[in-house]
């Protein structure tokens, strides 16, 4: 059963609906967190701030989101609705706006930036890539990043004629939304029949307005990456940090397992930060910070960019055991401006998720939570989600182990003992 925290009531704005700490300027906590998106990242994020005296008013889309029930106050708005967003960071007056989807309507976090507030890590980074397309064109084109083989198509024929085209992606390839979140409307395409098939599913299960989908050349990758990069306040040297990599298993697009450590050879391990820091600064500018996930492919030596968020990965939710410092005490430290020691690790480690399997409007209710937390090492987050879809992550199990293989083999198996009804 899930907590409703109280809405929290509009007041009177002030004369200034600007920040009350001037952009880029290093904060000390207390301070005041709109967070733009209320899953289950987001409820990490609030519990680190809660820990540092931050008040945070959570804002989703919908009613007791999970960040909602450990906030201090929620809003419930469509955040692509560029009004109701202003309004909302008027009426809190927020230290830091802090998005945690790709959903928002980017375009009005640019102005507020603008009129003086302080959007994490910056507007820009969240404009360049709540769509696939802009982020890929600046990694590839602007930065000249390696990146898989891609094109957009904004119908069904131009989607068939780049990947059948000369010089187009070839079969197979991966279709996605230009935006989506969790691999939602992703697909591998493996003939001409199911291009068509391909554009339809990605539609209907795009978020935003914009009806374009991204083709790319599919990439028989040795392992795939999430390298967490930390951009730090220009006032602490503004240099970047990482997290060591986090190996990661997706189905359907969605992340399935994650873990710690991921062995790299250190060259490769060097160009992937190389990549990373050179997205990440460009997107951060001078003033920016915050954590970023930034995705690769490695096939032999070769690393490839693949995707980055401006935020806290769901990969990451394995820092959570993994490391003293999680990647939510990480994003929060960059924001406020506080000090990053070295980060110590505790071992190998891994995360599995629990998914929903079916869809429903009534509360969740789980079983086999008693077996999984009967293994030994075991930590099981249910992340209180009020309703249930098919393939909706609604937990997590984290475990470690002698080895990286041993700790995702008993993640997975507690995974698998909890049942969401």
């Amino acid at each position: 059963m899930t907590s409703k925290t109280p809405s929290t009531k509009a007041k009177k704005s002030p004369k200034s609906s600007k920040s009350r700490r001037p952009k880029g300027a290093t904060a000390a906590a207390p301070a005041k967190i709109l967070l733009l998106g209320s899953g289950e990242l987001g409820k990490e994020f609030v519990i680190s701030a809660k820990r540092l005296g931050c008040r945070v008013i959570a804002v989703d889309r919908y009613a007791d989101a999970p960040a909602m029930q450990v906030a201090d106050g929620h809003e419930v708005i469509d955040m692509l609705d560029g009004a109701a967003l202003a309004r909302c960071v008027r009426r809190h007056r927020p230290d830091f706006i802090v998005p945690e989807i790709e959903a928002i309507r980017t375009s009005e976090l640019l102005k507020l930036e603008q009129a003086g507030h302080s959007v994490v890590p910056s507007a820009f980074a969240a404009h360049m890539t709540m769509n696939r397309d802009a982020i890929r064109d600046l990694a590839a084109k602007e930065l000249g990043l390696r990146t898989a083989r891609y094109a957009y198509a904004a119908s069904a024929q131009e989607l068939a004629d780049a990947v059948l085209s000369k010089g187009g992606t070839g079969l197979p390839c991966v279709v996605k939304p230009t935006m989506s979140s969790s691999g939602k409307g992703q697909s591998v395409v493996r003939t001409k029949a199911d291009i068509a098939k391909a554009w339809r599913y990605a539609i209907d299960n795009m978020r935003g307005d914009r009806k374009v989908v991204i083709v790319e050349e599919f990439i028989d990758f040795d392992y795939e990456i999430t390298l967490l990069t930390i951009k730090e306040r220009a006032a602490r040297g503004g240099g970047v940090k990482f997290v060591e990599p986090i190996g990661h298993r997706q189905e359907r697009g969605d992340y399935q397992e994650s873990w710690m450590p991921c062995p790299m050879k250190p060259a490769t391990k060097r160009a992937a930060e190389r990549m990373a820091a050179a997205v990440v600064e460009r997107l951060a500018g001078k003033d920016g910070a915050g954590i970023f996930g930034v995705e690769f492919f490695v096939k032999g030596s070769e690393v490839i960019f693949s995707e980055l968020s401006p935020r806290p990965h769901d990969t990451g939710m394995v820092t959570l055991r993994s490391q003293d410092l999680s990647e939510f005490d990480l994003h929060l430290r960059a924001i406020l401006g506080l000090p990053i020691p070295e980060i110590r690790y505790h071992g190998p480690t891994a995360s599995a998720v629990v998914l929903a399997t079916q869809e429903s409007d009534l509360p969740p209710r789980y079983s086999g939570v008693d077996a999984a937390c009967a293994m030994p090492s075991v930590e099981v987050r249910l992340f209180g989600k009020p309703t249930t879809r098919p393939f909706r992550r609604m937990g997590v199990v984290l475990a470690h182990g002698a080895t990286a293989g041993a700790a995702r083999t008993t993640a997975t198996a507690a995974a698998a003992c909890i049942r969401v009804h």
